[in-house]
């Protein structure tokens, strides 16, 4: 008679704090941090928690709603804090919140808040059994709920992401940007980190953007980000972005992530995700663009699929933020005590 194993055990705390200042290199073309650099901050800290809780390296599967509710600029104190919210078999659901501040103030402002999804792996990249968490405080509690909730959710995300089709059939406006994976683009497991290729996504989206709107855009939202499998250095990647729906303010722009090696002709799917970019007036509001007007059959399916996608995030409770319950509130940095 065998035994079975023994439960893993966790290794770690159940949150990760990362506290930086933003550097002039950070920010974007428009001025401030974009969505691809915030995106690679979220990654890092997402994956520090995954890795310190699990005792494994661990691997981005999907990223998901985020909104860039306000813009950070150079020299602001920028501190995120990822946060366990749920347990799998091998997964591990982390909220990463982000909050900025000019220093010379005490009060910070959130910035945007992410839930991320990874997954822990061996030395073959074989999933591997990840300990169990438990919510102990409310906040906990309340983010452990709404992090379950959205598992249905982001299924029907991901299920009406991948049947669409898209082909030379389209005429949507499109861009693509050709490149091959560097040194510098790796991480310490010797792949392209996650939130590298979100970067690329995020260029990609903003070149797409800004032919059809004719001015710089700054993206406002990212979803359903799946990752399907590693790009390696020298890989040949591509970033193809196709705009599918646009709003009186905004562009919905799907955008695929292909790698392969350098010498095949084979690209394979890497990535995949949606991105919802804005062209701002001289006052940095969003502004008016031109509609986009669907012409072939598998262009009114995709400006049907991005309106589903809509419905869909509709139904997607936000994360109760800390400030909300009094005994978890506010990141410690910047907590100000009184007398």
């Amino acid at each position: 008679m065998t035994s079975a194993a023994p439960a893993p055990t966790a290794t770690g705390r159940s949150e990760v704090v990362h506290r930086f200042l933003v550097k002039p290199s950070d920010v974007g073309i428009i001025g401030s941090v974009d969505g691809g650099k915030l995106l690679e901050w979220i990654d890092k800290v997402a994956y520090a928690g995954a890795a310190q809780w699990s005792g494994h390296y661990c691997v981005t599967a999907y990223v998901g709603n985020i909104h860039l509710d306000c813009p950070i600029e150079a020299g602001e104190l920028v501190e995120l804090h990822a946060n366990l919210v749920h347990t799998g078999r091998t997964s591990m659901h982390i909220l990463v919140t982000v909050y900025s501040t000019d220093p010379t103030r005490v009060k910070p402002v959130q910035s945007a808040q992410c839930l991320t999804v990874f997954v822990a792996v061996d030395d073959h990249r074989r999933g591997v059994e990840v300990p169990q968490w438990k919510p102990a405080t409310i906040l906990e509690l309340q983010r452990h709920r709404q992090a379950r909730a959205r598992i249905a959710v982001r299924k029907d995300i991901e299920a009406a992401m991948s049947a669409q089709r898209y082909t030379a059939a389209g005429t949507a406006p499109s861009a693509t940007l050709r490149f091959l994976a560097a040194p510098s683009d790796i991480n310490w497991g010797g792949k392209v980190h996650g939130g590298r290729t979100m970067q690329w996504i995020d260029e990609a989206a903003y070149v797409c953007g800004a032919n059809w709107a004719g001015q710089q855009v700054i993206t406002s939202y990212f979803g359903g980000i799946r990752f399907y499998r590693p790009i390696v250095i020298g890989h040949a990647v591509e970033a193809t972005a196709r705009l599918i729906h646009t709003g009186p303010r905004s562009m919905h722009i799907s955008v695929h992530v292909t790698a392969c090696d350098a010498h095949s002709d084979q690209p394979e799917l890497a990535a995949h995700g949606l991105a919802v970019v804005v062209a701002l007036d001289r006052d940095a509001k969003a502004r008016s663009i031109r509609q986009w007007v669907p012409v072939s059959e598998e262009d009114r399916a995709l400006d049907q699929h991005a309106r589903h996608l809509i419905a869909l995030r509709a139904l997607v409770e936000g994360f109760t933020p800390a400030a909300a319950v009094p005994e978890d509130a506010a990141p410690n940095h910047f907590r100000v005590y009184t007398d």
